[in-house]
C-alpha cells in the first residue's frame, strides 16, 4: 500500500473513531433526557462533529501523528492505563447526569442564553488550545510513552513556549465547561474528579519526560509551569 493510500486510510479511521463516540454520546444524552428535543445535546454533537472535521483538516499533512493517535506504539505506562480505566466512566457519568438534569428533571433550571454563549466560548477556547498543541507537536500521542520508535524530541514551539502541557490545559477547560454547555451544573461534579486524575497524570508524565526524554530537563528550566501558567 503506497503512502497516499495509507494516509487516506488513517484519515478514514480517524473520522470513524470520532463519529462512533458521537453517536454513543448522543444516544446517552437523549436516553437519559427521555426526549428528542433536548437541543443542548444536538448542538453539542454538531459542534464536536465540526471539531473532529477541523482536526482532520489541520492534521492532513501529518499521517504519522494520526497513526500514532489511532494505534500508539509500545511503551504505555501502567499508571496511564489506570487513568483511562478510571476516567472513562467519569465521562459517561457526566453525560448521563447532564441528560437527567437538563433534559428530564430540571435540577439546574433554565439557564439564560448569554450563559450558553459564555460556556461555549470557554469550551471552544479549550478545544482550540488542545488542537493547537496537537498541530505543533508531532509526538502528541493519545497515551503516555517515550516514542523512541519515532525519534521523539522536545517540542518548544506554539503554546509549549508558555506551559509544558498545553494540551492538558485545553482539556481541563473544555471538560469543566462540557456539562455547562449541556445545560447542567450538576454534570460538572464528576468532572472535578476527572480533573484530579488529569493533574496526577500531568505530574507523572512530566516526571517521566524529565527522566527519560533527552533535552526535557533543560526545557523545564526554560518553561517553569506544567499546566497552569503562573500557578503550577
Amino acid at each position: 500500500m503506497n503512502v497516499q493510500k495509507t494516509a487516506k486510510l488513517t484519515r478514514f479511521q480517524l473520522i470513524m473513531r470520532g463519529l462512533l463516540p458521537l453517536i454513543i454520546i448522543l444516544a446517552l444524552l437523549l436516553l437519559s433526557a427521555g426526549r428528542w428535543d433536548y437541543w443542548q445535546a444536538w448542538l453539542y454533537i454538531v459542534v464536536n462533529g465540526l471539531l473532529i472535521l477541523s482536526n482532520l483538516w489541520l492534521l492532513r499533512n501529518s499521517p504519522d501523528l494520526i497513526d500514532e493517535r489511532l494505534k500508539p506504539g509500545a511503551g504505555m505506562k501502567r499508571w496511564d492505563k489506570i487513568y483511562f480505566i478510571l476516567s472513562t466512566p467519569i465521562g459517561l457519568l457526566m453525560l448521563i447526569l447532564a441528560g437527567l438534569d437538563a433534559g428530564r428533571f430540571g435540577w439546574t433550571g433554565p439557564l439564560p442564553i448569554w450563559s450558553y454563549i459564555l460556556f461555549y466560548a470557554l469550551y471552544l477556547a479549550g478545544q482550540a488550545l488542545f488542537i493547537w498543541a496537537k498541530t505543533v507537536n508531532r509526538y502528541f500521542s493519545s497515551v503516555v510513552r517515550i516514542q523512541t520508535d519515532r525519534g521523539q524530541q522536545v517540542c518548544t514551539s506554539g503554546p509549549y513556549q508558555y506551559v509544558r502541557h498545553p494540551g492538558y490545559l485545553g482539556a481541563l477547560i473544555y471538560t469543566l465547561t462540557g456539562g455547562l454547555v449541556l445545560g447542567s451544573i450538576y454534570a460538572v461534579i464528576p468532572q472535578l474528579f476527572w480533573i484530579a486524575l488529569l493533574v496526577i497524570r500531568t505530574d507523572k508524565e512530566d516526571r517521566l519526560l524529565q527522566a527519560e526524554l533527552p533535552g526535557y530537563s533543560d526545557y523545564v528550566k526554560a518553561v517553569r509551569y506544567r499546566l497552569i501558567p503562573g500557578i503550577w
